[in-house]
This record gives structure tokens, C-alpha cells and sequence, in this order.
């Protein structure tokens, strides 16, 4: 039970004083260190003679790029910076684990918004690709007796994605 408690690392003295979260904390770390990656990573970029570490991200954001593709189609292109961002941030916030930090997907919170949010995108990209009309009127397939479980679905759908992502990592943790 100990494990599953979010400890307050410090306060904020605004407003009373705001308390911030292991799991906040440890994603502000994890930005910081994406940032200057991203800085260090972009210097002197070259078209015509470009050098190993510019070689090596195109080679890992092709990877993703590519892999994400194969995936969603031609029609699903415009999620593939989202989809990448995800796994770039999981990826290393489980990696941050090793050297001794408390993974912030260790948090139920984090999850819940990496859940929700995706769930958010999910539907808004069946919404854009449906229409209204299409999109209230797959709720009703295959026939109108599955209307309620398919509305249930959107609600269980991000309880399933922050439960797994939790419990894989929380054990992961503990182990």
C-alpha cells in the first residue's frame, strides 16, 4: 500500500501553498532533460553533410515514424506525432527508474492523463473521420442492443490503458 501513496516532494507557496507531487517533480526532470537533449541533438544540422548523431536520430525518429505508419495507414499520419511523443515519454520515464528515480507512470494521475488524453484523441479521430452522424451512429453497430455497451466502452477503454500502464510499471517497481 505504501507503494501506491504519492509523496509531496515540496510546496509551491502560492495560495496556501501548492503541493507538488514525486510523480510532477520527476516529469519536470524528465522535460528538462528531453529539452536540452533536443537542443543538443539539433546544433548544426546539415543537408549535405550531415554527422553520425544527426544520423542516428533520423535513424530513431524514421524508426518511429515508419513503425507508427505501418500501423495507422496513410489516413492516420496526422496522430503520428502524438503517438511518438507517448512513447518517447513512457520510455523514458521507465528508464529513469533504473537510475533511481520514482517513474512518474508509477502515479496513478499520470496514467489517468496519459489515458484520458489519448481516449480524447481516439474518439475526436473517429468524430473527424465519420462526421456527427456517423460517428453517434457507430454506437449502434452492429445493432442498437449493443448502444449501451458500446457507450460503456468509452469509459472502460481509458480504466483499461492507465490500469495496465500502472500495474506494469508499479510491479516493475516493486520487483
Amino acid at each position: 500500500m505504501e507503494e501506491l501513496q504519492c509523496k509531496t516532494v515540496f510546496t509551491i507557496p502560492v495560495f496556501g501553498g501548492i503541493p507538488i507531487a514525486e510523480s510532477v517533480a520527476v516529469t519536470w526532470i524528465i522535460m528538462a532533460v528531453l529539452l536540452i537533449l533536443s537542443l543538443v541533438l539539433v546544433r548544426n544540422l546539415s543537408v549535405e553533410n550531415p554527422g553520425k548523431k544527426q544520423l542516428l536520430l533520423e535513424a530513431g525518429v524514421g524508426f518511429l515514424h515508419d513503425f507508427f505508419k505501418d500501423i495507422l495507414g496513410e489516413e492516420g499520419k496526422m496522430y503520428i506525432p502524438y503517438l511518438m511523443t507517448v512513447v518517447i515519454y513512457i520510455g523514458i520515464a521507465n528508464i529513469f527508474g533504473v537510475f533511481g528515480f520514482v517513474p512518474p507512470t508509477k502515479d496513478l494521475n499520470c496514467t489517468i492523463g496519459l489515458a484520458i488524453t489519448s481516449i480524447f484523441l481516439i474518439e475526436y479521430a473517429g468524430f473527424h473521420k465519420k462526421g456527427l452522424k456517423g460517428f453517434l451512429k457507430s454506437f449502434a453497430e452492429p445493432s442498437p442492443v449493443m448502444l449501451p455497451i458500446n457507450i460503456l466502452e468509452i469509459a472502460i477503454r481509458p480504466t483499461s490503458l492507465c490500469m495496465r500502464l500502472f500495474g506494469n510499471v508499479l510491479g516493475s517497481y516493486v520487483v
